[in-house]
């Protein structure tokens, strides 16, 4: 089974668009967007040609997504290990996710600590990949909530392609708005501004989605759900 047939198989039918869903919603999160123009300078050096930024961009999501999808393989490699879908480890699991969500909408703050890490200012392109692995070791425990989350998913599919493929989800969900961003696309600084101006919406609505999923996996909801795609779309002949 190629990698386009086991993005699409059973589970990760819902794993993948709430991997996604969790990095554009880390991506909007007070600990991400208010930096995002820092940065972009960071990444670029002293000269701030638009292809320049572009390829910093790009080497800085680069940098994040390889921390990112290792984390993935391990929790998919720890989930084959160990008897993920035996129900008490489901409980503790889906508990794990509903607290993440509180933590998402604000009720548990210890778990949005960051630590800071001193950077010299335009570091350039041969920094961006570095600053991107500082990014994802760095402020690990701010965006802590979403990226475990799709930790819990990645050990929930026991399988460390699997756990990959949403760590990769994940990885794109803040990379491709960071991308955008960085190409100068108006609709893009746009839609940021919409966003600062909401941000403790959409900050509620992550959380309700974090909460949701845990509930489902607690009560043994996500696997039947998983096990009626999986027999639904065992039929399918995917076109990849």
């Amino acid at each position: 089974m190629n990698p386009g047939e086991i993005a699409l198989n059973g589970s990760m039918l819902i794993a993948v668009p709430v991997a996604l869903l969790a990095g554009i919603i880390t991506f909007i999160s007070p600990c991400v967007l208010p930096l995002i123009p820092g940065y972009l300078g960071y990444v670029s050096g002293a000269v701030n040609t638009k292809t320049r930024v572009m390829t910093g961009a790009v080497l800085f999501v680069l940098g994040f997504s390889a921390v990112f999808v290792s984390l993935g393989v391990l929790a998919g490699k720890a989930g084959l290990l160990v008897l993920v879908r035996n129900p008490w480890i489901q409980l503790v699991l889906g508990l794990m996710v509903v607290i993440f969500g509180f933590a998402m909408i604000g009720q548990l703050g210890f778990l949005q600590r960051n630590f800071k890490l001193k950077l010299s200012p335009k570091m350039g392109l041969a920094g961006a990949p570095f600053l991107g692995v500082v990014f994802a070791l760095g402020w690990t425990p701010c965006i802590g909530p979403t990226l475990s989350a799709v930790l819990v998913l990645a050990s929930d599919t026991a399988d460390p392609l699997r756990g990959g493929i949403l760590a990769t989800v994940y990885s794109l969900g803040i990379g491709i708005p960071f991308i955008l961003i960085a190409a100068g696309f108006d609709w893009a600084k746009t839609s940021v501004g919409f966003i600062k101006r909401h941000i403790r919406t959409f900050n509620l609505i992550g959380g309700a989605m974090l909460i949701v999923v845990g509930i489902l996996l607690m009560t043994g909801l996500w696997l039947r759900f998983n096990n009626w795609l999986q027999v639904v779309t065992s039929g399918i002949q995917l076109p990849l």
